[in-house]
Protein backbone atom coordinates (compact mmCIF):
# COMPACT_ATOMS: atom_id res chain seq x y z
CA UNK A 1 0.00 0.00 0.00
CA UNK A 2 0.83 3.07 -0.61
CA UNK A 3 -0.41 6.67 1.09
CA UNK A 4 -1.17 9.39 -0.51
CA UNK A 5 -1.35 13.20 1.20
CA UNK A 6 -4.08 15.78 0.56
CA UNK A 7 -1.60 18.30 -1.03
CA UNK A 8 -0.66 15.99 -4.05
CA UNK A 9 -4.04 14.63 -4.14
CA UNK A 10 -5.17 18.16 -4.94
CA UNK A 11 -2.30 18.80 -7.17
CA UNK A 12 -3.37 15.48 -9.09
CA UNK A 13 -6.89 16.47 -9.41
CA UNK A 14 -5.90 19.66 -10.89
CA UNK A 15 -4.19 18.74 -13.70
CA UNK A 16 -0.57 19.07 -12.12
CA UNK A 17 1.61 16.85 -14.30
CA UNK A 18 5.36 15.78 -12.79
CA UNK A 19 6.84 12.82 -11.06
CA UNK A 20 4.96 13.07 -8.16
CA UNK A 21 1.52 13.13 -9.56
CA UNK A 22 2.83 10.14 -11.90
CA UNK A 23 3.01 8.29 -9.03
CA UNK A 24 -0.11 8.92 -7.57
CA UNK A 25 -1.40 7.80 -11.08
CA UNK A 26 0.56 4.56 -10.27
CA UNK A 27 -0.42 3.87 -7.05
CA UNK A 28 -4.32 4.89 -7.88
CA UNK A 29 -4.32 2.54 -11.05
CA UNK A 30 -2.55 -0.28 -9.44
CA UNK A 31 -5.03 -0.11 -6.70
CA UNK A 32 -2.45 0.66 -4.08
CA UNK A 33 -3.25 3.78 -2.89
CA UNK A 34 -4.27 4.06 0.37
CA UNK A 35 -5.54 7.60 2.69
CA UNK A 36 -4.49 8.11 6.70
CA UNK A 37 -7.97 8.98 8.41
CA UNK A 38 -6.81 12.76 8.51
CA UNK A 39 -6.19 13.26 4.70
CA UNK A 40 -9.86 12.12 4.31
CA UNK A 41 -11.10 14.11 6.70
CA UNK A 42 -8.61 17.13 5.10
CA UNK A 43 -10.07 16.40 1.61
CA UNK A 44 -14.08 16.35 2.31
CA UNK A 45 -13.70 19.56 4.15
CA UNK A 46 -14.08 21.59 0.98
CA UNK A 47 -17.26 23.09 0.58
CA UNK A 48 -16.87 23.48 -2.72
CA UNK A 49 -16.05 19.27 -3.30
CA UNK A 50 -17.99 18.15 -6.00
CA UNK A 51 -20.20 14.75 -4.85
CA UNK A 52 -18.00 12.51 -7.41
CA UNK A 53 -14.54 13.36 -6.46
CA UNK A 54 -15.99 13.05 -2.45
CA UNK A 55 -16.73 9.67 -3.66
CA UNK A 56 -13.13 8.85 -4.94
CA UNK A 57 -11.79 9.92 -1.60
CA UNK A 58 -13.94 7.57 0.33
CA UNK A 59 -13.45 4.88 -1.94
CA UNK A 60 -9.73 4.78 -1.17
CA UNK A 61 -8.81 2.26 1.52
CA UNK A 62 -8.31 3.76 4.94
CA UNK A 63 -5.35 2.89 7.42
CA UNK A 64 -6.79 2.12 10.85
CA UNK A 65 -6.60 3.82 13.43
CA UNK A 66 -4.04 1.28 15.79
CA UNK A 67 -4.01 0.48 19.60
CA UNK A 68 -1.70 3.27 21.24
CA UNK A 69 -2.03 5.51 17.95
CA UNK A 70 -2.93 8.66 20.20
CA UNK A 71 0.20 8.20 22.61
CA UNK A 72 2.39 7.29 19.62
CA UNK A 73 1.50 10.71 17.97
CA UNK A 74 1.98 12.73 21.11
CA UNK A 75 4.78 11.01 21.45
CA UNK A 76 6.27 11.42 17.77
CA UNK A 77 5.21 15.42 17.87
CA UNK A 78 7.06 16.14 20.97
CA UNK A 79 10.20 14.72 19.59
CA UNK A 80 10.07 16.42 16.45
CA UNK A 81 9.15 20.06 18.50
CA UNK A 82 11.84 19.09 20.95
CA UNK A 83 14.43 19.25 17.73
CA UNK A 84 12.99 22.79 17.05
CA UNK A 85 10.87 21.37 13.93
CA UNK A 86 7.56 22.47 12.40
CA UNK A 87 4.84 19.29 13.89
CA UNK A 88 1.47 20.41 12.97
CA UNK A 89 -0.98 18.05 14.55
CA UNK A 90 -2.74 17.01 11.10
CA UNK A 91 0.88 16.09 9.29
CA UNK A 92 1.88 13.96 12.64
CA UNK A 93 -1.06 11.85 12.49
CA UNK A 94 -0.86 11.43 9.31
CA UNK A 95 3.04 10.35 9.54
CA UNK A 96 1.57 8.35 12.52
CA UNK A 97 -0.62 6.73 10.64
CA UNK A 98 1.79 5.69 7.82
CA UNK A 99 4.92 4.31 10.38
CA UNK A 100 2.09 2.57 12.42
CA UNK A 101 1.61 0.41 8.98
CA UNK A 102 4.65 0.54 7.66
CA UNK A 103 3.47 2.43 4.51
CA UNK A 104 5.02 5.15 2.59
CA UNK A 105 3.83 8.23 1.80
CA UNK A 106 3.81 10.57 -1.06
CA UNK A 107 2.99 14.23 -0.49
CA UNK A 108 4.30 17.58 -2.08
CA UNK A 109 4.33 19.09 1.90
CA UNK A 110 7.69 19.45 2.91
CA UNK A 111 7.30 19.31 6.03
CA UNK A 112 7.22 16.03 6.44
CA UNK A 113 10.65 15.79 5.54
CA UNK A 114 10.73 16.26 9.69
CA UNK A 115 9.18 12.65 10.40
CA UNK A 116 11.95 10.61 8.52
CA UNK A 117 14.85 10.64 11.28
CA UNK A 118 12.62 10.86 14.37
CA UNK A 119 10.07 9.13 13.36
CA UNK A 120 10.90 6.51 10.45
CA UNK A 121 8.51 7.59 7.72
CA UNK A 122 9.29 6.69 4.67
CA UNK A 123 8.82 9.39 1.91
CA UNK A 124 8.04 7.92 -1.89
CA UNK A 125 8.73 8.21 -4.62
Amino acid sequence: MIALDSSVLIAYLSGTRDGMTDAVDVALVERQACLPPVVLTELTSDPRLSSDVAALFRSLPLLDVLDGYWSRAGELRARLLARGHKARLADTLIAQSCVDHEVGLITLDRDFRHFVRPGGLRLLP
